[in-house]
């Protein structure tokens, strides 16, 4: 979802297929704000841009050999193509045009605002239930339970699908493979397939939910799906999900795990506040944009600050237990809670420990993308993909793209395009970027972490060999939405 850790000889065709956009000019359009954009594509200011954004992206990709951290080359492509196409415009001897660059970068930095405050809300809960131990604790549970392999399989999986909607795929992801790595021991085939049925459990859970994946926040922060809308996908991401996990439980043991030690983990105080209060957040924000038409990001921000002001009060506790401790007083504080508590609870510890360069990846693409956007590049990819190619064929190969391209690109250019598609098309584009990463190891957040963790285990090889039976869950998913959902469809746009 976020990035891609790993170099892969077939993102080089799929980038070949982006740059041979520049090739079909396109005449002066109206941007945003009723702006009118000169068409670049064919100055050497377009050609000079895409050769800067694709020397970026093919950093990014490269990370995880040269270990630059993927922010870091799209934050200064963003600069260097955006100061480019800024001068042209200051170059114009019609002043109507002087401005342009700054209107279009206001629009792109608004956009990214909202994603960023809102993302920074959610994963700052994320960070505050992992310090209070409510993962640890669900942890402890699965591998303490002495459930069988094929169990562990099936519960993984399915843990995986239904908290991806609410916390992200990463974090979910890696909860779960700890999960495996600890019950599979040396049984390596075990935590392979696993590992895969997690990341593609994962992907599938938050492509039916507005909060479960960063494309489908983006599809409703634009507003083209309503919030209640995206959960006609639930059935088309279960199956998704359902299909490959069916094929690979076959070759899953139902045998006993080997000996494992046990767990001990417990909440600390204050844990279900926190949970309940990022449920409440979610429903502000939810509410907020459903029925105050304002910004979803207004009710993260809000619960954001529900979450600061009972920090305060867990702050002050801590403290008081700190003080007890240092005088040798009492406290009911357990053994167990006092070996945790190293130092009083800090939230802004917790904003610290946010994905700073995932954020900052994020706001590098969308510079980049809404610049080529500016140039004429996406009017032209809109009328190849979505006029020539049709829509449904359109946004099938979006989901492909995103297997080996970052999907944040992928959807934020879609976005940027408008093409002009009825909800279930919308909703399609959702589904398939959204679980279209599963195809490959690589192809999102989820699985590059898993790759990580469980190195040596769970390869690109070995995700790769079960790509087929991913493939069959990806168009089944697809064929289920469009026959579910057929009466969200425009006739014509299925038919194309």
């Amino acid at each position: 979802m976020f990035h891609k850790l790993q170099f892969n000889p077939s993102s080089i065709a799929s980038l070949m297929l982006l740059l041979s956009l520049f090739i079909f000019p396109q005449l002066a359009v109206a941007g945003s704000d009723n702006v009118s954009l000169l068409d670049l594509t064919t100055h050497w200011v377009g050609y000079a841009s895409l050769a800067v954004f694709f020397l970026a992206y093919m950093l990014v990709i490269a990370e995880e050999k040269i270990h630059l951290r993927k922010s870091k080359p799209v934050i200064v492509a963003a600069g260097i193509i955006w100061a480019m196409i800024a001068a042209i415009y200051a170059a114009q001897d019609d002043p109507v045009f002087h401005h342009t660059a700054e209107i279009m970068i206001r629009h792109n930095l608004l956009e990214f605002a909202e994603l960023f405050l809102f993302l920074l809300a959610a994963m700052t809960y994320i960070n505050t239930m992992g310090e209070r131990g409510v993962f640890d604790v669900l942890r402890s549970w699965l591998i303490n339970k002495g459930f069988s392999l094929r169990t562990i399989f099936w519960l993984t999986g399915l843990f995986a699908f239904f908290i991806s909607p609410i916390a992200d795929n990463l974090t979910t992801a890696l909860l779960m493979a700890t999960v495996i790595m600890a019950v599979g021991g040396t049984n390596h085939k075990f935590i392979a397939i696993s590992c895969i049925n997690i990341v593609v459990a994962a992907n599938a859970g938050g492509a039916f939910s507005p909060f479960g994946d960063i494309t489908t926040l983006m599809v409703w922060q634009k507003g083209v799906v309503e919030f209640q809308q995206f959960f006609v996908l639930f059935l088309p991401s279960i199956v998704n999900w359902l299909v490959p996990a069916v094929i690979m439980s076959f070759f899953v043991s139902s045998g006993l795990p080997p000996q494992i030690q046990t767990e001990t983990a417990t909440l600390k105080r204050g844990a279900f506040i926190v949970v309940f209060l990022f449920l409440l957040t979610i429903s502000m924000a939810a509410s907020a944009h459903v029925f105050l038409h304002l910004p979803p990001v207004i009710g993260m921000m809000t619960g954001l600050g529900f979450l600061k002001i009972y920090s305060y009060f867990i702050t002050r506790r801590d403290q008081r237990v700190f003080n007890k401790l240092a005088y040798g007083g009492e406290t009911t504080l357990t053994l167990d809670e006092i070996a945790k508590l190293n130092q009083p609870f800090n939230i802004f510890q917790q904003l610290e420990r946010a994905e700073w360069d995932t954020l900052m990846f994020f706001y590098g693409i969308i510079l980049c993308v809404g610049g080529l956007g500016t140039i004429g590049y996406l009017a032209v990819g809109s009328e190849l993909m979505y006029i020539d190619m049709g829509a449904t064929n359109a946004n099938i190969l979006v989901g492909l793209l995103s297997a080996v391209i970052d999907n944040i690109p992928v959807m934020f250019a879609v976005l940027s395009m408008m093409p002009a598609m009825d909800t279930g098309q919308w909703l399609l584009v959702t589904l398939t970027a959204g679980v279209g990463g599963s195809l490959l190891s690589i192809g999102s957040a989820a699985g590059v972490a898993v790759m990580g963790q469980a190195r040596g285990i769970y390869t690109f090889i070995g995700h790769l060999k079960w790509i087929w039976a991913i493939a069959l869950g990806y168009a089944a998913s697809i064929w289920v939405h469009l026959w579910l959902n057929a009466h969200l469809f425009d006739n014509i746009a299925v038919s194309s």
